[in-house]
């Protein structure tokens, strides 16, 4: 893997921190909920690719041709296509080096700055617009780089091969299902609600599309108990028949044992930095369909953690037994995230050929 430097194209000053590129999340254009400060989308000294149009201007899905939407890979109707510019990039906003907020873009929305008017950042040394910051309520903070005004250079000597799926094993990092999200606008100010973690929904969402085409129209089982069970099986029982034989979907990856043969669908980690679906290996055939999660949840669906760890100040002395009582759980139901859900499911050839699936990908839920 190597690692760039992205400048101005127009006078070749330097607009970012040295970066690294990894696979562009599944959460990266999700809006949750309403009024949630989101925190952001990159992780410090990485970025992300877009491989598909983002942002302004806009058509409706009444003005495109379906074979046109079919060549850019959309076969089930959206509620618009964006004509921007492809390979949008995705960075930490804290990695951006001489660029200028534009005050009066007019891309501020109701707590932050939206986006939806195109780029409202500029280099400071020439002026050209460069990126595009948002930050607004719902929405992932980041920064999104515009192809066509920036230019990435290789930092030489910073060549590196991806990490092993062994070695992301052993660094264990997993994302926790609940975390506690902050809210603007209540009377006493920000204040704090636990809820299900907006990427294992987001994640959800994505392979919940993803065990649909897998189904091929037949109920889908996962393994009972857990919260796998509790993540998928409502959405799967909801959305499938009932009665016939069901396609058994179970999890499978580095350090779990070898899937086994009448397995049907494989729940598989992507990997973090190159986006690829791990595979069994080993010159081992299976024909199952397999299905893709971010390695942060599948490792924790695939390891569980007991508890959920408790910040602490200080040093616990050696003599002392600590017994920390786990985390709240979220109040409220698993939900999958809706418009992830759609958004990958309309992407899929399946749709366009199936059309159980399209009615789902254009149902109201």
């Amino acid at each position: 893997m190597s690692v760039f430097e992205f400048e101005c194209a127009g006078c070749g000053a330097a607009l970012t921190a040295p970066l690294s590129q990894v696979a562009l999340p599944v959460h990266a254009h999700q809006t949750y909920g309403n009024g949630a400060q989101l925190p952001v989308l990159m992780e410090p000294g990485t970025f992300a690719v877009d491989p598909e149009p983002w942002g302004p201007p806009w058509r409706m899905w009444e003005d495109v041709d379906p074979d046109e939407a079919a060549a850019r890979g959309i076969y089930a109707p959206v509620r618009a296509l964006s004509d921007g510019v492809t390979g949008a990039i995705a960075i930490a906003p804290g990695d951006t080096r001489g660029t200028l907020l534009i005050p009066e873009d007019g891309s501020a929305a109701c707590c932050g700055l939206g986006g939806g008017s195109g780029p409202n950042m500029l280099c400071e040394a020439c002026g050209l617009p460069v990126a595009t910051r948002v930050d607004d309520c719902s929405q992932w903070q980041v920064v999104w780089l515009a192809p066509n005004a920036v230019r990435p250079c290789p930092v030489e000597g910073t060549d590196t091969a991806p990490h092993s799926w062994a070695e992301l094993l052993a660094a264990g990092r997993r994302t926790p299902p609940f975390e506690s999200i902050p809210r603007w606008g209540g009377r006493s100010g920000t204040y704090h609600f636990w809820s299900w973690s907006p990427r294992w929904e987001a994640a959800a969402g994505h392979a919940l599309a993803h065990l649909l085409v897998a189904s091929r129209g037949e109920p889908v089982t996962v393994p009972h108990g857990g919260l796998i069970e509790e993540v998928f099986q409502p959405a799967l029982d909801a959305l499938l028949p009932t009665g016939a034989t069901p396609r058994r979907a179970v999890l499978a990856g580095p350090g779990l044992p070898v899937p086994a043969p009448h397995a049907d669908i494989l729940l598989v980690p992507t990997h973090p930095g190159t986006a690829e679906f791990w595979t069994p290996g080993g010159g081992l055939a299976t024909s199952a369909y397999s299905v893709p999660l971010p390695f942060g949840v599948w490792l924790w669906l695939a390891f569980p953690r007991p508890h959920l760890p408790i910040p602490a100040s200080g040093v616990m002395p050696a003599e002392i037994l600590r017994d920390d009582p786990p985390l709240p759980r979220a109040r409220h139901r698993f939900r999958v995230d809706e418009y992830v859900f759609r958004d990958t499911l309309v992407r899929l050839p399946a749709v366009r050929e199936e059309p159980w699936l399209r009615e789902i990908a254009t149902r109201r839920w």
